[in-house]
This record gives structure tokens, C-alpha cells and sequence, in this order.
């Protein structure tokens, strides 16, 4: 793979994982030149990650590994000359105990090569000088983080044994701009199992809720009817909801209050928790709101709810931009080292 030329100095200049951004490094806006000097440099999984970080903010360098590299050192190489040139942002949240991996976020130049893809300004982008900023000293840096840790398992094309995995994975940000007006889930996404035990394929439509345990379970309940009157108009269909949580006792006290007013609005929900696993999410962990119910997969799941159909509204249409139509969820072409 061919090297990026290094600046000498302004952004990129250097590395350095720093522990928090109170050591800001210079960020002028990137010069015209350097931006081209980029365009026969940049590989079609660079494109990908920056597109990728821009659709959800930030991921780490485990992350992104898990999702597009053959192994953590050559992740974090392409990613630190990445973020020399300010194509990717960096930091490291301060932590408690050990050390928090690098976050990625979008930086001045990946900022402006997107805008140059879809042929827009840099502000209709979104993306400010203080982008990275935010992100790093977010209240809800560490939610943002979970939901990513637990998608991009579910994307890994080497996690799994079978070829299921995602084929869409829409962000927080992403469902908002489609639904705010009725639901605005942590993320919305396409689980696929090309075949079954019963040799058909089969598809999980899923709304995610990454529930930290800091609202009420009453504010959780309420959410509900939102998501019941989210239907398919030529189906009378919905995706399911599938409610993810920190601890089994948070998982049992949101099944005890949301099992009745789930089945009175004839949604399907499925509870699950980081206590029964962190790295494979589509393993036999997800109940379905009922007390009877065991627990099962996620391809499981999507052959138990038979009349499940994708969302509304992710067609594309002649107001869609490269930067509205969502991202896949893996690399274009096979992983490079």
C-alpha cells in the first residue's frame, strides 16, 4: 500500500496519543493542494472509514480493526498516518483503571473530501473545527461508544463462523434525519442469515436501544408507542425492537415492565445484556418479551417473527446525497493489509 505524504507542518504534522485534548494541536484549514495530493494516495477503505467516522462519529482503533483491518497493528498504522495527514481526528478519553484505546473522529481534511464527493460545502457537511471537541467531552461519549462496540461485532465479517451479519446499519444520526418525527432509536439495522436450518434465508429488521440504565423505566415504556405506530403502509409491518442493556437486573426490571404493554401494541422486543456477553452479540443472548420465552439468536429471533419487514424509507430517493444514503456497514472491497 502506498504511503501518504506527510505534511510539514499544520495538522498531521505528528502523531500523538494524547490522554485528552487539553493539548489541542494547530488546525488550520487545510490547503487545496494537500487535499489533491491525497486523491491518488487514499484506497477505497480510506474512503470508506472517513465516510464511515463521519456516520458515526467516533470509533475506536479496536472498532475499526474488528470491521476492515487483518489484525490490530496494521489497523492502527493505516490510522495514525490517516490522522497525520487530518484525514481521521484522534483522543484518548482520560479512564480510571488502564487505557482507553484511540477514538477516531473525522478530521479537517476527511471533512473536505467528503464535502468534495458529494459536491457540497464544507458546511453542509456539519463538520466545525470543533467537532472532534464535542465528541471527546460528550456526556454521552461512552453511550455512542457501546452502540458501536456492539454493532461493528455484529458487522465483523471475521467474527463469525457462518456468513450472517449486517447488511445496513443506519446511525442515531441517520434515523433521525428519516424518522424524528415518530422514533429516534440509538441506531436501526439488517441482520441476515443467508441460510437457515430450514435452507431459506432470512432477515432480522431491527430497531437498537442502548439502555445505559439512566432513565426511568417509565420513559423506556413510553418510547414503545412510538415505535408500534412505525408501520409499513402496504404491510401494516414493523421491524423489531431489540433492547440492549448494561446489567441482567436492568434487563429483568425492563421485561417485568414492558412485557404486557409490548404485547397489548403487538410489538415484537427482545431484551438482552452485557452481562451474558460483550463480543458476541449474535449468539443465543436476546429473549423475547415473554416470560416463558428462552433465549435465542438473532437469526433465531428472525424465524420466530416471520411477518417482520424492513423500515420505511431507506429507498433512495432524488433528494438523497452521497452523504445521506447509508454507509455499508463493510469495507467495498476485501480487507488490505
Amino acid at each position: 500500500m502506498s504511503a501518504l505524504p506527510r505534511p510539514a507542518f499544520g495538522p498531521g504534522s505528528r502523531y500523538t496519543a494524547r490522554a485528552s485534548l487539553t493539548r489541542p494541536r494547530p488546525t488550520p484549514a487545510p490547503h487545496r493542494a494537500d487535499v489533491v495530493a491525497l486523491t491518488h494516495r487514499l484506497t477505497a477503505r480510506d474512503l470508506w472509514l472517513t465516510a464511515m467516522v463521519h456516520e458515526h462519529r467516533v470509533l475506536t482503533s479496536t472498532q475499526l480493526s474488528r470491521l476492515a483491518f487483518p489484525s490490530l497493528r496494521s489497523a492502527q498504522r493505516r490510522l495514525r498516518t490517516l490522522h497525520q495527514h487530518a484525514v481521521l481526528d484522534s483522543f484518548r478519553p482520560l479512564t480510571q483503571t488502564g487505557t482507553a484505546p484511540e477514538h477516531y473522529a473525522l478530521g479537517p481534511v476527511g471533512a473536505t473530501v467528503l464535502a468534495a464527493h458529494a459536491g457540497c460545502e464544507l458546511t453542509t457537511l456539519g463538520w466545525r473545527p470543533t467537532t472532534t471537541g464535542r465528541i471527546a467531552y460528550s456526556p454521552s461519549l461512552g453511550h455512542d461508544i457501546g452502540v458501536n462496540e456492539l454493532l461493528t461485532h455484529l458487522a465483523a465479517p471475521a467474527q463469525h463462523a457462518s456468513s450472517d451479519g449486517l447488511t445496513v446499519w443506519l446511525s442515531e444520526r441517520s434515523c433521525a434525519r428519516r424518522w424524528e418525527d415518530m422514533i429516534r432509536p440509538d441506531a436501526y439495522a439488517h441482520w441476515h442469515t443467508p441460510t437457515t436450518s430450514t435452507g431459506t434465508p432470512c432477515l432480522l429488521p431491527f430497531f437498537l436501544e442502548y439502555d445505559t440504565g439512566s432513565q426511568p423505566l417509565a420513559r423506556v415504556e413510553a418510547k414503545l408507542t412510538g415505535y408500534a405506530a412505525f408501520t409499513t403502509t402496504t404491510t401494516n409491518t414493523r421491524p423489531a425492537l431489540l433492547i440492549h442493556t448494561r446489567t441482567a437486573s436492568r434487563d429483568r426490571a425492563l421485561r417485568g415492565r414492558l412485557a404486557q404493554a409490548a404485547h397489548d401494541l403487538g410489538l415484537h422486543v427482545a431484551t438482552s445484556s452485557a452481562d451474558f456477553t460483550t463480543d458476541t452479540p449474535w449468539g443465543p443472548w436476546w429473549a423475547p418479551l415473554d416470560l416463558a420465552a428462552r433465549r435465542t439468536t438473532l437469526t433465531g429471533l428472525a424465524t420466530l417473527w416471520t411477518d417482520l419487514t424492513p423500515a420505511a424509507g431507506l429507498e433512495p430517493t432524488d433528494a438523497d446525497t452521497v452523504l445521506t444514503l447509508p454507509v455499508p456497514p463493510r469495507p467495498p472491497t476485501a480487507p488490505e493489509g
